[in-house]
């Protein structure tokens, strides 16, 4: 006598036999666990205004004052005019402007050459110099140093800009990644059409790479903005000073003076929050599709 086979339990049965208080434990321990850290990430900023808004003797109350009582609205326009922040201010945009400019172009034809161009010892090449992100700024600073030295650089802002814009591994690796994904069929079309190396890399590649140059350029214009250390070795001259720079004016010799330096960072912060609230789709959109096509 045949015996019916038993057909196996639906994802609705299957589903049934698990705890459901089980799910409901776990997504709210997740939840907490988030919210402690997003709690952490967000208490420096928080105490930074708070800081800012407080009186000099509030500021070093034990135990602390959470909430400045009076509030002291004049830090912002006294630490803004104390010092040239006005041109710490230019500074920083037009040296991230071009420094955001010419590595797109830059690493973007180095990245289409590393990803497209089969030459003699490619992949080894690119292991070298991928290897350099390996290295700590602070290894190369001196030899970088006696360099601009040499070069006449040393107090200028071409010390800043070139290095920056010449040579940046991180950039050269995502915008490989990510034009590995393109269809090799676009290419051959434009060879038969008659379309050289640069012709395909302009007209082709590079309006295929917006996605991504535009989240590389949120990232350098965060990278070039909050710069400090390079700064600090190469520039000697209050004028050309960026705003990170600036703002350690306000330490001096035996105190600091944490209200206006609250105020100052408040203010100099102001420019990444705006471009990161408008480019966040573009990191996120840039990001996703580099990890998804890369190989």
């Amino acid at each position: 006598m045949a015996v019916a086979p038993v057909p196996a339990p639906s994802g609705r049965a299957r589903r049934r036999g698990t705890k459901p208080g089980a799910n409901k434990v776990q997504n709210f321990i997740l939840h907490i666990v988030l919210s402690l850290g997003a709690i952490l990430m967000v208490f420096p900023f928080l105490w930074m205004i708070l800081t800012s808004l407080k009186s000099f003797d509030q500021a070093f109350l034990i135990p602390p004052k959470w909430i400045p009582n009076p509030v002291v609205w004049t830090n912002y326009p006294t630490s803004f005019s104390s010092l040239p922040f006005t041109r710490a201010y230019f500074n920083s945009f037009y040296i991230s402007a071009i420094v955001i400019t010419v590595t797109l172009l830059t690493a973007s034809m180095a990245a289409y050459a590393f990803a497209k161009i089969r030459f003699p010892g490619h992949e080894a090449v690119f292991l070298l110099f991928l290897a350099t992100m390996m290295v700590p700024g602070q290894v190369t600073i001196i030899p970088l140093f006696l360099l601009m030295q040499r070069i006449g650089w040393v107090n200028t802002h071409l010390s800043i800009i070139v290095p920056s814009m010449l040579f940046n591994a991180f950039a050269v690796f995502l915008l490989r990644q990510f034009i590995r994904g393109i269809p090799k069929e676009l290419e051959e079309a434009a060879i038969v059409d008659g379309a050289n190396r640069w012709k395909i890399y302009w007209s082709i590649i590079l309006p295929l790479l917006v996605p991504a140059l535009s989240a590389l350029g949120i990232f350098l214009f965060l990278g070039s903005w909050n710069e400090y250390f390079r700064p600090l070795i190469f520039l000697n001259s209050i004028e050309l000073y960026t705003v990170p720079l600036m703002l350690n004016q306000f330490k001096g010799q035996y105190t600091v003076d944490w209200t206006l330096l609250m105020a100052g960072s408040a203010i100099a912060v102001i420019p990444v929050l705006v471009v990161y609230m408008i480019g966040q789709r573009q990191i996120i959109e840039g990001i996703t599709l580099t990890g998804l096509t890369g190989r």
